[in-house]
């Protein structure tokens, strides 16, 4: 049975009141920032002359900088130090992180192999059984590897037949990973050891004595965190050689942005290459006939007209799915020696809902779906006649199926906002789902409910937006909102769990998220609409989406916060800046804060698909009109900020966040605080220790939390050692 949040902590929900309508006002001191100096640096943009004072900050290795960071992250530290609600929501933010997470399992051979954390480990360690009700075995635990739980296990791949595995670690959460081979039966490694890699997977050969890999040329280590990343090739690696002696199976000196990644067939059969540059959703495939040592590489889809996903193949039949002639997907079948479209053959047509992605696996194709953002799982034979819909417990998001084509089973893991992820078994002989791992978690998933609702944006398109909360919040009172939002890189926002999120419910706050263009959710036209000269949609999106919040009562401006990462932090930067007037905080996290140099840092310039680029006069113009870090307005009072990121974030360099708020400082016009939290070794996200991911969603609770009014109380029967919170519900 589901754990309770009982005696010991209900003391902080016990204060979800009826009663006085006053909403509490917060009055800040002032705040004396760290001196930041501005220089006189002007760029020159097709005849306009662009100041970017701040540009020293971009040196992250410079003493000025590193004076700087230790100055602002010190006056961070003090204020939340003084916030009363810090500590008591860090403690509850550790109890809810005190469940079982698994990872989907994957077979090989005759071997399970699948991910856990058990808690509170900082990093996720992986395991392997011969069959489900074994005991499993630790095959690599990473928390032994550092002593601040910041090595992480970003991948890892067994061959075909499970007693070989290559793995990838990554250091202080930097997008550079070093690849390593484990024998699974002895649980040492073999001694093989690649490095320079980045975006790549792992394309094991039938006879499991190799893999493909992509990587780059060795970076000096004093620029690795910010040098542009180009002119990636692929390579094979033979287990037990070193990796001078790899071989290089492809690289495009006239392509500098141009991208490779391989892929083996189930048969051994052929090297699938996608072909890909940047982000842009479009793509290439090119062909290696691995039963020829000699066989050249060679294009059998060069147009760059679509996106093509490989599913899996039937001999010389490669299945792709495709948004070619179909923005919201289907499912081809291309004969590689009858390559030309006129003699491709359609499986699973398009349809209303997004195709998100197609398995091949059992001997059927496995269908992801999105349907207004919620997933459906569909099973179809390889004549792509539809065979059956999979039941899903709710609103939600599934994802996983892997297995082989002769495999009698997969799994997936299905979670929601309110839930975590439980994994499921999928059976084709008997066409059940089961139950293989489901969290015992410290609270009651059944008190909160998840609805969609959908609103209309500025231009009349209608948007759908999530939102979760608790089933006893009083409709009567304007409650605290926080605002999650994305939009962009084509990459769909569907229900996920996150224990400050259920914290944020538990002191009766809204979590809402709309899904806003320029994700993938309605498919490539949804996307399309939300890039380079129409990006201002999804920031009249998210705007849009706060004022229906306010329309429909749910909320007030003061009590709105808004949040995102990444892309979100650019969102969350560019609304800030349109309308200062309509939120009560703002949480931008490792955001693209400056938009007209952002390409020329790390993988940067692979953004230009979505953002275009300022080399271009047109999409200059559009990016100077929202770029966060130029459009700071003096004299303008600025919602309470607090920016977050990580000294070793190379996708999106700290460089951004650090201009940004060194700028929203200086034309502060309010007390108002403006805030900025860099975490040290720590990256764009992925691998962050637990412990880590604790203490900054605690420090964004509390001050969010503060700056939308909730304040301390004393409850008289807690009064000695307990502080609480009036909600004002």
């Amino acid at each position: 049975m589901n754990l309770r949040w009982t005696s010991t902590l209900a003391w902080m929900v016990a204060v979800v009141l009826v009663g006085c309508v006053t909403l509490p006002t917060v009055n800040y001191p002032p705040i004396t920032y760290p001196r930041t100096p501005t220089t006189n640096v002007v760029d020159v943009y097709h005849g306009q002359s662009v100041a970017d004072p701040y540009r020293w900050l971009e040196d992250e290795n410079s003493p000025f900088t590193r004076a700087w960071i230790e100055g602002e992250n010190s006056l961070t530290s003090a204020y939340l130090d003084r916030l009363p609600q810090r500590e008591p929501l860090r403690k509850r933010l550790t109890d809810l992180y005190i469940y079982d997470r698994y990872g989907v399992p994957t077979k090989q051979g005759n071997r399970y192999f699948f991910t856990r954390n058990q808690g509170l480990q900082n990093q996720t360690v992986l395991y392997t059984a011969t069959s489900l009700s074994d005991d499993p075995r630790v095959l690599l635990d990473p928390n032994t590897l550092s002593s601040d739980g910041t090595v992480a296990l970003k991948a890892y791949s067994p061959n075909d037949d499970g007693t070989l595995i290559a793995y990838a670690l990554s250091v202080a959460g930097s997008d550079w990973e070093e690849w390593r081979v484990r024998d699974v039966a002895t649980g040492k490694d073999t001694g093989d050891v690649l490095k320079w890699v980045k975006f790549s997977s792992c394309g094991w050969t039938a006879d499991g004595r190799g893999f493909y890999y992509s990587r780059y040329d060795a970076t000096p280590e004093s620029e690795s965190l910010s040098k542009v990343n180009e002119f990636q090739k692929l390579y094979f690696h033979r287990i037990g050689t070193a990796q001078s002696e790899d071989v290089m199976v492809y690289e495009r000196r006239d392509h500098p942005n141009w991208g490779f990644t391989g892929l083996t067939t189930e048969d051994g059969r052929y090297l699938v290459i996608p072909v890909t540059q940047g982000t842009d959703t479009r793509n290439r495939i090119y062909l290696k006939d691995l039963t020829r040592p000699d066989a050249p590489v060679v294009p059998i889809l060069d147009q760059f007209d679509a996106s093509y996903n490989f599913a899996g193949n039937e001999g010389p039949i490669l299945y792709f799915h495709s948004d070619r002639l179909a923005p919201r997907g289907r499912l081809l079948a291309i004969d590689v020696n009858r390559p030309e479209p006129d003699n491709w053959r359609e499986i699973i047509p398009q349809s209303e809902a997004t195709l998100e992605a197609v398995r091949l696996v059992g001997g059927r194709f496995v269908a992801l779906y999105l349907k207004d953002a919620q997933s459906e799982v569909k099973i179809f034979d390889l004549q792509g006649r539809l065979e059956r819909v999979l039941p899903l417990p709710g609103i939600g998001t599934a994802s996983g199926f892997g297995g082989r084509q002769n495999a009698t089973e997969t799994f997936f893991s299905f979670t929601t906002f309110t839930s975590p992820a439980k994994i499921l078994r999928y059976d084709f002989t008997n066409q059940e789902v089961s139950v293989w791992k489901s969290p015992q978690v410290p609270f009651e998933p059944s008190e909160y409910t998840t609805e969609q609702v959908f609103f209309t944006s500025k231009d009349g398109t209608r948007i759908p937006m999530f939102l979760s909360y608790r089933k006893n919040l009083n409709r009567q009172r304007p409650a605290p909102v926080l605002l999650y939002g994305y939009g962009g890189f084509h990459i769909s926002v569907t229900p996920s769990f996150l224990p400050a999120n259920l914290l944020w419910m538990e002191l009766g706050g809204i979590y809402a998220v709309p899904n806003l263009r320029g994700g993938g959710e309605y498919g490539e036209e949804w996307h399309q609409a939300g890039t380079k000269l129409k990006k201002q949609n999804v920031f009249d999106d998210f705007i849009g989406a706060a004022e229906y919040l306010i329309d429909q009562k749910y909320t007030v401006p003061r009590r709105l916060a808004i949040a995102g990462g990444s892309n979100g932090g650019l969102l969350v930067g560019a609304c800030l800046t349109q309308r200062p007037d309509l939120f009560g905080a703002c949480l931008p996290s490792v955001g693209v804060m400056d938009m007209l140099r952002f390409h020329r840092f790390t993988i940067g310039w692979a953004w230009v698909s979505d953002y275009g680029s300022s080399d271009n006069p047109e999409e200059f113009k559009a990016l100077l009109a929202y770029s966060p870090y130029h459009n700071l307005k003096p004299h303008t009072c600025y919602p309470p900020t607090l920016i977050t990121t990580g000294d070793h974030d190379d996708r999106v360099v700290p460089a951004h966040s650090f201009k940004f708020a060194a700028r929203l400082q200086a034309v502060q016009s309010c007390r108002n605080p403006v805030l900025i939290r860099i975490e040290t070794r720590a990256g764009h996200g992925a691998g962050k220790p637990t412990s880590k991911v604790i203490d900054e969603g605690a420090d964004r609770l509390a001050f969010a939390a503060h700056a939308l009014g909730i304040p301390p109380r004393v409850d008289p029967a807690e009064r000695a050692n307990r502080t609480v919170y009036e909600m004002g519900n």
